[in-house]
């Protein structure tokens, strides 16, 4: 690993081709926070891709690629005035350290409960008018129920045991299976979500990510559906020509791969 020194060396490399790019490129001139907003959504997508696929390597590029991101808003901060990659750092510092009063004060806690009880208390002693301050409004639907249930556990609401939540996720399956028989549409939409809710809920109580864990099916599914096109494929046969026996075959078969 490198030396403090050459990480430093390394970060101020960054952005001094950062300048550099700002003043000579064409494409990195005209660039603004609202352009560059999406491709930073996607380049989080691609780390998150590479985190869930264990690939260390394209873990560290995409990594590369975020940075970068958070030194170019930095510097067309700088360039407003507002702040620059020095006020950036400096500010998550301050939070971090006014956040672990456990770390740098005289507060005493248990266990990682307490310090994610702590952690919401602070954020409203800050000014927060709630706890789901904190939960960004664009997340997917999925992963915000999953933030929304860690943050208001943060400061209490939660269920004590996993049996709890579980007999929760067959109430509100019973409650969806009603509404499916009657066939209200809308009542039966929002009877699954809170399906769906309770259930991130109980992953929450197994320390199951849902989200890892729903793309871990995904990717699987790709995986085995992708090896059926090839079978068929090699057959000179189109799988709308097929039948789902013949197709359950080359399913069984991908299972084993």
């Amino acid at each position: 690993m490198n030396s403090r020194e050459n990480q430093l060396k390394a970060f101020d490399r960054l952005l001094t081709i950062m300048d550099e790019l700002r003043e000579q490129c064409p494409w990195d001139k005209k660039q603004t926070m609202e352009t560059l907003r999406h491709l930073t959504i996607e380049e989080t997508y691609e780390l998150g891709d590479a985190i869930l696929d264990k690939d260390l390597e394209e873990v560290k590029k995409e990594l590369g690629d975020v940075l970068l991101h958070i030194v170019f808003y930095s510097k067309i901060g700088s360039e407003t005035q507002n702040f620059d990659i020095a006020d950036v750092c400096n500010s998550i510092c301050e939070k971090l350290i006014h956040r672990h009063p456990h770390i740098y004060g005289d507060v005493k806690v248990e266990n990682e409960e307490d310090v994610k009880r702590n952690w919401e208390n602070l954020k409203l002693k800050e000014g927060k008018k709630s706890v789901l301050e904190g939960v960004p409004k664009s997340l997917p639907a999925l992963v915000k129920a999953n933030r929304i249930q860690e943050k208001v556990a943060g400061v209490g609401f939660d269920w004590e045991q996993p049996n709890q939540v579980w007999e929760k996720v067959e109430e509100e399956l019973a409650e969806f299976k009603v509404e499916v028989e009657k066939g209200d549409t809308d009542a039966m939409e929002s009877e699954y979500g809170d399906v769906l809710f309770s259930m991130v809920n109980y992953a929450r109580f197994l320390n199951i990510n849902p989200e890892n864990a729903l793309e871990r099916t995904n990717k699987k599914f790709s995986k085995r559906f992708q090896y059926l096109e090839e079978k068929a494929k090699g057959m000179n046969k189109p799988l709308k020509e097929m039948t789902l026996a013949e197709m359950d075959v080359f399913w069984e078969e991908a299972k084993k791969i």
